[in-house]
């Protein structure tokens, strides 16, 4: 009787199949007559999964993790202090004295300088700094003090702290005295309490908010006019005249 594989026209010529016992343990070669390479051994010491980090934030900064397996993030300090209005000797010292004296005399400027370079984007600094000197006259007009713009401007320090993955005011007040614990537990609990500390630093120490602001944001960022790459300009020889 025949075999119903070899009546079937759509199937190819086969070969009969050889008992995997009797099957020689041979390398398949490639066309050049090479062995392929082979399979990469795997570390008995270190797995796979241990190499590749499990968690890495939209920054590329890494996560940690906690004993149970939730994911804890590593979030770093700022680089100087609310009240340290001269920051660091370091080669950011000068620009540190122009922070200071921009937020003390005309804070509209040190505010759309730093929109402008955490928004990498020309055009931002017109735009934050005349919206600021129109809430600045708002509030010197009618309450005699600069407290509206600060409702208004301290959504820049909450984008700071998510940007470079900083600590809040409740994360430094658990690292110093161990307080505000209850809220770093919770991360919903823990972005509303940061949330209500970045308007209260804005509403009563703006002028020194700004500054820290701005100090973080030179040491990380550079202006986007100091992007600009270098054009190479071709200019065609002139006419030369045979001499005689």
């Amino acid at each position: 009787m025949a075999n119903n594989e070899e009546s079937n026209p759509l199937l190819s010529d086969q070969q009969p199949e050889v008992n995997d016992e009797k099957k020689p343990n041979k390398p398949i070669s490639s066309a050049a007559g090479t062995a392929p390479a082979p399979p990469f051994p795997a570390d008995p010491v270190k797995p796979l999964s241990a190499a590749v980090p499990m968690g890495w934030t939209a920054d590329g900064l890494p996560m940690g993790h906690s004993v149970v397996g939730e994911p804890i993030m590593r979030r770093a300090q700022w680089d100087s202090g609310l009240c340290a209005c001269f920051g660091r000797n370091d080669e950011f010292c000068s620009s540190d004295i122009e922070v200071c004296l921009l937020g003390s005399t005309v804070p509209c400027v040190l505010y759309g300088s730093n929109a402008e370079r955490l928004g990498s984007a020309h055009g931002t600094f017109a735009n934050h700094c005349l919206h600021y000197s129109g809430l600045y006259l708002i509030g010197q007009s009618f309450f005699g003090s600069n407290c509206v713009a600060p409702c208004f401007t301290y959504p820049s320090r909450t984008a700071i702290r998510r940007k470079f993955n900083l600590e809040g005011s409740c994360e430094a007040l658990n690292r110093s005295c161990g307080c505000c614990g209850s809220f770093i537990e919770d991360e919903m609990q823990r972005e509303q309490c940061e949330s209500v500390c970045d308007f209260a630093t804005h509403f009563f120490c703006h002028t020194c908010a700004l500054c820290q602001e701005g100090r973080e944001l030179r040491r990380r960022l550079p202006h986007p006019g100091f992007n600009a790459q270098q054009v190479l300009v071709m200019i065609p020889p002139g006419e030369q005249a045979m001499g005689r």
